[in-house]
């Protein structure tokens, strides 16, 4: 029959324990509280504490790699932007000298009459 496989330390350690198989079915009894902790004489690792050694850290040719990434991602952006600002300048331009150019003709042909 299938038995469900329980885990031996409740509580996180740092010590990797195995699973094991109990024996019968009178021997799993969960274990919730701080009180109904099982008492043992071996020594437990102190858990690993959250410290400023998590972040990241370069070497110096990964920070010259980001560097250089970010250069790069600096220059393609600001030359994007450039060309669509020039588009917008060329085509105002273009605008302006169709504009001036009907109102020639426009006004060229109401003196004619």
């Amino acid at each position: 029959m299938l038995r469900p496989r329980i885990p031996v330390n409740p509580l996180p350690t740092g010590i990797v324990t195995p699973l094991v198989q109990p024996t019968s079915v009178s021997a799993i009894e969960p274990h919730h509280t701080a009180a109904h902790l099982p008492v043992c004489n071996h020594h437990h690792a102190p858990a690993p504490s959250p410290t400023r050694s998590s972040a990241a850290r370069f070497t110096p040719a990964g920070l010259a790699l980001a560097i250089a990434g970010g250069a790069g991602a600096v220059l393609v952006v600001g030359t994007v932007l450039v060309s669509m600002l020039l588009a917008v300048a060329v085509t105002a331009a273009s605008v302006a000298v169709c504009a001036v150019v009907l109102r020639s003709l426009l006004n060229g042909q109401h003196r004619h009459h």
